[in-house]
């Protein structure tokens, strides 16, 4: 009897915007889940050639280092700034920023507010850890109330240094804003569900329907000081109960998109 030799079928593989490189992030985190979706929505709109990202400072700040496209580096908080800049003299590329949340929502306040307020056609992709994960661990704008951090030992005083900033819900009421959502990395089903958000913020730019953001809530083992496994728990059963996920703004002519 003759055996049938069966040719392996390649169903998943690196997608050609992102580079093959190791990656300077901590074991965990979701930094690297979320490049990769980016990059797989580049590859499947075809953007990857007329593509200009802007870098941030933080633990990002090598995001140039991992996506095969144009890439800038921003001074801290001013990616929304310089990004602004690419877009108008480059007003056929696709420009997104790659921001944190120390970096967005201290630091860059100003930046991304008038930025989404002018309508600026580009499009954010900002990772939210509730911590400063590049200079320590310190307590971010974003960090939870009573939550340990290097600068809060004791936990997040709220008398003392205020509430979260929930940037999402506040970008959503902003005239210029056409995509505001949040979503999570912390399982299968919240990773396949933030792609889509990636995908139709990349096509409210490609309409010039102008600003879009994706704020991913991602973890931080290292600085949490927890394991991987217990860091993805404490996105769904900490962070997700004080940023809830969903759509906080979707202009109509995007809605008919979504599936």
């Amino acid at each position: 009897m003759e055996s049938t030799i069966i040719e392996p079928e390649i169903i998943y593989e690196r997608p050609e915007a992102l580079a093959d490189t190791v990656t300077h992030y901590c074991p965990g985190c979701t930094h690297g889940t979320a490049h990769r979706l980016v990059a797989e929505v580049l590859d499947e709109m075809g953007l990857q050639e007329k593509t200009v990202g802007v870098a941030s400072v933080g633990c990002s700040v090598f995001s140039y280092n991992y996506f095969e496209c144009d890439f800038v580096e921003a001074p801290h908080g001013r990616a929304p700034a310089m990004a602004t800049g690419v877009k108008r003299v480059l007003p056929d590329h696709t420009v997104f920023t790659y921001q944190g949340d120390g970096d967005l929502v201290s630091i860059g306040m100003g930046e991304i507010m008038h930025a989404a307020a002018r309508g600026e056609n580009f499009t954010v992709v900002f990772v939210n850890n509730a911590i400063y994960g590049m200079t320590g661990g310190q307590m971010a704008p974003t960090s939870l109330p009573g939550m340990v951090t290097t600068s809060s030992p004791l936990g997040r005083d709220v008398e003392t240094t205020g509430f979260p900033i929930r940037m999402s819900e506040i970008i959503a009421n902003l005239d210029g804003a056409s995509y505001v959502v949040r979503r999570s990395l912390h399982d299968a089903a919240n990773v396949r569900k933030s792609k889509k958000a990636l995908r139709l913020a990349f096509e409210a730019q490609e309409r010039g329907l102008g600003f879009s953001m994706v704020e991913l809530l991602s973890n931080c083992p290292t600085n949490w000081s927890m394991t991987a496994k217990d860091s993805l728990t404490f996105i769904k059963e900490k962070m997700i109960p004080v940023y809830p996920l969903g759509d906080f703004k979707v202009i109509p002519t995007l809605a008919e998109l979504r599936v």
